[in-house]
């Protein structure tokens, strides 16, 4: 539901980025908080009430820091050495509390807890179970964190954070053409190209770029009984249905792909290569690639 000012136009729109702020860092660490003893069976923690002479299990607040701390050895830490958030000024790593979120995700847990007696409140136990129920609850929480601060990214099914990227030419269509793909090399590193460029970390997008060249130049060889120069030669002609400016338009774009895939630093590392030093054209340059692409790999026969 939309708050009065949203419904009235009276509040300015939410600038969506890759970038977490301290605020918003906060935010998910908070919400990350709660779902600690959801990870008791990880980090149990085996107690003896001496009144009832009952053993009873609890949360492993210390035995998890310290994993956290080999597992993200990044992640932000206070000045006694427990997860905590950042202040203005602080420097911190945004990744590896993406990386927090999936460590969550991955090893979360249904639990029953309670007091052992509701009258006398001994102690307070954790039953573990083996059902995933809270997960959609967890997902939902940090998705809706994401959406409300702008971020661009999403805690997915598979318990995975991709990035959201807007205006992409790697729709579910594409994906699904892509995974149809007949030739094995081809669509592996298609299949590859598309995970990494899903992936919050920006060396992902450079590997992502490279990947998509090399799927690239393979689909030019894709029909095996021919040359490398017939095989692009018969991609094309079947793209352009035979018509004479369709073929001119998709050569020069095959032509174009090579040329940038020879000049820059993308598929070759030599040191005339020019360096791609702003991270924003990596999106230019994996959907300018995918494109051609996905329209190609529609006409393989």
């Amino acid at each position: 539901m939309s708050y009065y000012t949203e419904r009235h136009g009276l509040r300015a729109p939410i600038e969506n980025t890759y970038d977490i702020t301290v605020a918003m860092y906060a935010l998910i660490i908070d919400c990350c908080q709660k779902y600690y003893k959801n990870l008791t069976h990880l980090f149990p923690l085996k107690c003896h009430d001496d009144f009832t002479a009952s053993d009873y299990l609890s949360f492993d607040e210390h035995a998890f820091q310290n994993r956290i701390n080999s597992k993200i050895p990044t992640l932000f830490r206070d000045k006694n050495g427990k997860i905590g958030v950042p202040e203005d000024g602080d420097k911190y790593d945004q990744y590896a509390l993406l990386d927090f979120i999936e460590f969550i995700a991955q090893n979360i847990k249904d639990i029953s807890e309670g007091w052992n007696n509701p009258r006398y409140q001994n102690y307070w136990n954790i039953d573990c179970l083996n059902t995933w129920e809270i997960f959609s609850k967890y997902q939902n929480e940090i998705n809706g964190i994401y959406k409300e601060s702008g971020l661009l990214y999403t805690l997915t099914s598979e318990r995975i954070v991709e990035r959201i990227v807007e205006n992409s030419s790697l729709t579910s269509e594409n994906e699904k053409n892509i995974s149809a793909v007949k030739e094995k090399g081809t669509r592996e590193l298609l299949t590859e190209a598309v995970i990494l460029y899903k992936q919050p970390y920006s060396e992902s997008q450079r590997d992502a770029v490279e990947k998509i060249w090399d799927a690239f130049e393979r689909l030019k060889t894709y029909y095996t009984t021919l040359d490398k120069k017939h095989s692009a030669a018969k991609i094309v002609n079947d793209m352009a249905h035979g018509t004479t400016k369709f073929t001119d338009l998709f050569n020069a774009e095959f032509k174009a792909l090579t040329d940038i895939g020879n000049t820059f630093r993308i598929r070759h590392h030599e040191t005339d290569k020019i360096d791609i030093t702003d991270t924003k054209y990596f999106d230019y340059f994996f959907n300018r690639c995918l494109s051609l692409i996905a329209l190609a790999i529609q006409y393989l026969q």
